[in-house]
């Protein structure tokens, strides 16, 4: 793997700061990663791998990269000699997910069940390991597309936390690349010819979170800066800016 100068800047910084930012690692974590084989997370793992290392956040915590096997059809060998190389070994996890979601289930809008099975499973793994963290590849343009599927389908202003504390797993989740554009992830991930492995799943670039990725990129166009109002926004709005109903109704 390359370093080059300018990595700081674009890569490590960022996502340092979305660290300390909201106390995502504290010394002594130990930070389960979950692998997907796409992009966000293997690029997650190399960029964490190399801060664990270096101690870049001043202090040592310990990473454990979980893989789940959903049912479908794949070569996962260039993700497991990926996760290999960097020292590590990748836990995989055996499940029925696609079965249950498209065989038994015939779901028409399949992404949520799928997710809330694949978020059980993996947060079970995670604290069968040892592990008090689980750390997901979710990026800048996740955050925001998230935002406006929620406000677009379902009227409510609001998006992923970066940091979260599921108390009936006792796991807390975090997304350290909550800074990162989609567009940088894509370029490091080419650049460095990292493994990603090829989605089966039928839904695939189908679900209405395409459609609201097209809508920010058009926005994007329009308003170049809007990611990081977008972070200026939800790191520094006020509940006061939002309308409030009156509770003596007639």
């Amino acid at each position: 793997m390359s370093f080059k100068k300018k990595d700081n800047q674009t890569y490590y910084n960022p996502i340092r700061r979305a660290v300390l930012n909201h106390q995502m690692i504290q010394p002594g974590d130990k930070v389960a990663i979950g692998m997907s084989g796409g992009k966000d997370s293997t690029s997650l793992l190399y960029f964490l791998d190399m801060i664990s290392k270096q101690k870049r956040l001043g202090f040592e915590f310990e990473i454990v990269p979980i893989t789940l096997a959903m049912g479908f059809e794949m070569d996962i060998t260039p993700l497991q000699e990926f996760v290999t190389g960097l020292g590590y070994e990748l836990d995989v996890v055996p499940t029925n997910i696609a079965q249950v979601v498209f065989d038994i289930r015939e779901e028409r809008s399949p992404c949520s069940l799928c997710a809330k099975l694949r978020r059980g499973i993996l947060y079970k793994r995670a604290k069968e390991v040892g592990c008090n963290k689980v750390a997901l590849g979710h990026h800048l343009d996740d955050a925001i597309e998230t935002y406006f599927m929620n406000f677009l389908f379902h009227g409510q202003m609001a998006s992923f936390d970066p940091l979260s504390y599921l108390s009936k797993t006792d796991i807390t989740l975090i997304r350290p690349l909550l800074y990162l554009e989609e567009k940088q992830i894509i370029q490091f991930v080419q650049r460095e010819e990292l493994p990603v492995i090829f989605n089966p799943c039928p839904v695939d670039k189908k679900t209405k979170r395409e459609e609201i990725k097209h809508l920010v990129s058009g926005l994007a166009q329009s308003y170049p800066d809007i990611r990081e109002k977008f972070i200026l926004g939800m790191e520094q709005g006020l509940s006061d800016n939002f309308w409030t109903k009156s509770m003596n109704q007639e």
